[in-house]
């Protein structure tokens, strides 16, 4: 029996050797129990006692601390929830010109932060390029969110792992002095803001939609399906004299709004071209039976619905459509689009949103895309600013741009936990006024470190997943590609799904009883992938509280389901590492793992010392021997020749 939950493996080329010496096998195996016997034998048996590692439990144990730790987040953030100034005033001079804004703004180096320069003291206001910052709306917000700045000092002084929250820094526009981060199209804030919905896009290709009518027609097409995220399902309707879906594929039928998805529509809406007569009631009859079929048949978000209507003007007689499929209860809500400067029938298209508790824009020119589109989600968040919800909720993995193009990129993967903030103000609750979106992000480094590796035993592992069976962390989670000598990010590195990593799951049962939220385990043979032996993995998952994650361990059959308890003194820790970090917390369990392994493993240097002084016992190609504790200690032995020497221990 090889004693510790080690592995013993040779490397390379013995100096003097032949040029390409492959070591068979067999030699790797008789080192390993070499050293394991040397290591059972060297009196050390009465130090140690094995445990049977209990998988359900320990799962059960790192779940309990994320939530915990997820939990200091969503508090955090109901804090900033709870505070509401009213105070709204836009600040003139005595000749009664807006008062010019903002005031110096220092960084300054932080280790908390991977070394960026940022302000842990005062907050910054960022406002898109394509917005006017002088907008009394835009100075309103800033004076009512002022005061968020102690709300902030405080949540830190509360949970010190916070980060984003506080992370300031100066936008820099692009090339062309623009600047494109817009914080309403980030998921956080589109998914705080509305709840999960069914959209069919109905637009308009008929003749009279050539030219520029529809090129904003597409990117009109494009910017709403920006908005939607995985929890949404969407499809898409192209209608003149007759009706056609973007997607045949899809037809009579709702598709989820996943990347994979959302991307597949684009191109094919690139593709469009009009002719004939626009005839939008039909189109309107079948985006009905859509949304309607999948209410019946328990599909799609089974929460809001809504029509998206792109068109140049409707002349027909369309009221009986309405009076048919949504009247009176209205429960599919129509959104209207009126594309180019005429306005002919702008009265007709502003009549179907206002019947149908939508809303109507008029879009004239590109640069109104953004703007018009984003507008439908203050309309559907207005009842739950009546029905006083104020859902949390959590994101999918993202990238940070900013730590991405820095030295901080071990911080690159978050997820953010956002709720939306509504007016509370008498006279407008009624009108159902969203504010805005508060949050803050965790990153999920920092969170899969409630599930050490030194805990899971050799070939172990922790994951996380979504309840849309995407991977949040996990060791095959590969974001970043090469090209050249620049990391780039993969375009779907935040929809690879579980099955995608975990091959073995070939019936997608583990993915399946994940995405459901339960707790269980199960056993798969690994024998895919570049390992060196085939594995039996024990798999032990459960969901996370309150939250739409997952998580699931890895033991592997054998070693990783065992560990070993030894009664080592720790007053050979004379002095105590602390870092710059001043909540820096000592993990006693592995600082005592480290220890032990350390005194167990210490006879093999005496081992590899006698193997060098036999110089028949040193094979040849064998430049390198080490071994390694699933405490993260190694010992290392380097054969550069008889005469001399390198042994170092790293840990």
């Amino acid at each position: 029996m090889v004693l510790l939950w080690t592995m013993a493996l040779v490397s390379l080329l013995w100096p003097g050797a032949q040029a390409q010496m492959k070591i068979p096998p067999e030699t790797v195996q008789q080192w390993a129990e070499s050293f394991g016997k040397q290591l059972k034998y060297k009196d050390i048996e009465g130090l140690v006692r094995m445990e049977e590692v209990d998988g359900q439990e320990l799962v059960k144990n790192f779940a309990e601390e994320m939530e915990e730790m997820l939990a200091r987040k969503v508090e955090s953030v109901k804090r900033l929830f709870d505070y509401f100034n009213s105070l709204v005033i836009n600040m003139v001079d005595g000749d009664g010109n807006m008062v010019e804004l903002g005031g110096e703004f220092s960084l300054e180096e932080n280790e908390h932060f991977n070394r960026l320069q940022v302000n842990t003291q005062l907050s910054d206001i960022q406002v898109p390029t394509n917005v006017f910052n002088k907008d009394p709306g835009i100075l309103n917000g800033v004076y009512m969110s002022e005061a968020l700045n102690d709300v902030f000092i405080d949540n830190f002084q509360k949970d010190p792992t916070l980060t984003w929250q506080y992370f300031g820094i100066k936008w820099t526009p692009d090339d062309n002095g623009v600047v494109t981060f817009d914080c309403r199209n980030r998921n956080w804030y589109i998914q705080a803001a509305t709840s999960p919905k069914d959209v069919v896009i109905v637009v308009d290709v008929s003749g009279s939609m050539k030219g520029l009518r529809l090129t904003i027609a597409k990117h009109t097409i494009n910017t709403i399906l920006d908005t939607l995220g995985d929890n949404d399902f969407v499809n898409i309707i192209a209608y003149s004299d007759y009706v056609s879906y973007v997607e045949p594929c899809f037809k009579g039928t709702l598709v989820q709004a996943d990347l994979d998805n959302r991307e597949h529509f684009k191109l094919l809406v690139e593709g469009l071209h009009v002719k004939g007569e626009g005839k939008v009631k039909k189109a309107m009859k079948e985006s009905f039976k859509i949304l309607n079929e999948a209410t019946a048949l328990g599909r799609g978000s089974l929460c809001n619905q809504a029509i998206m209507l792109i068109t140049d003007g409707a002349m027909e007689d369309f009221q009986d459509v309405f009076q048919e499929f949504n009247w009176p209860d209205r429960r599919v809500r129509v959104f209207t689009y009126l594309i180019g400067r005429e306005m002919t029938f702008a009265d007709n298209v502003k009549w179907i949103a206002c019947n149908n508790k939508g809303y109507y824009t008029h879009i004239s020119t590109l640069a109104d895309v953004q703007e018009n589109v984003m507008e439908y989600l203050h309309v559907l968040s207005r009842p739950m600013v009546i029905n006083h919800d104020h859902d949390i909720i959590w994101t999918e993995a993202y990238m940070d741009s900013v730590l991405f193009n820095s030295e901080a990129q071990s911080l690159l993967l978050m997820t953010s936990v956002a709720m939306p903030v509504f007016s509370q103000k008498e006279e407008t609750l009624s009108h159902g006024i969203l504010l805005g979106v508060v949050g803050t992000d965790v990153a999920l480094r920092e969170l899969i470190r409630l599930a050490p590796r030194y805990k899971l035993g050799i070939h172990g592992y922790a994951f996380l997943n979504t309840n849309n069976g995407y991977i949040l962390s996990h060791p095959e989670l590969r974001p970043l590609y090469k090209e050249g000598k620049k990391l780039k990010p993969k375009p779907n590195y935040n929809s690879v799904d579980l099955a995608e990593v975990e091959w073995e799951d070939t019936e997608e049962l583990l993915r399946t009883a994940m995405v459901k939220g339960e707790t269980g385990s199960m056993s798969l043979d690994v024998k895919t992938s570049r390992r060196v032996m085939f594995l039996r993995n024990e798999y032990f998952y459960t969901v996370l509280r309150e939250t739409p994650f997952s998580l699931g361990i890895v033991l592997t059959h054998g070693q990783g389901r065992y560990k070993f308890i030894g009664n080592v003194s720790m007053q050979a820790v004379v002095r105590y590492l602390t870092g710059e970090e001043p909540v820096l917390q000592c993990d006693m369990e592995l600082l005592h793992q480290t220890l032990f392994d350390a005194v167990v493993t210490a006879p093999m240097e005496a081992y590899w010392t006698a193997i060098m002084l036999n110089t028949s016992g040193i094979d040849e190609g064998v430049e390198t021997a080490f071994l390694g504790t699933r405490s993260g200690l190694m010992r290392v032995q380097r054969y550069a020749g008889v005469e001399k020497r390198i042994a170092k221990w790293v840990s």
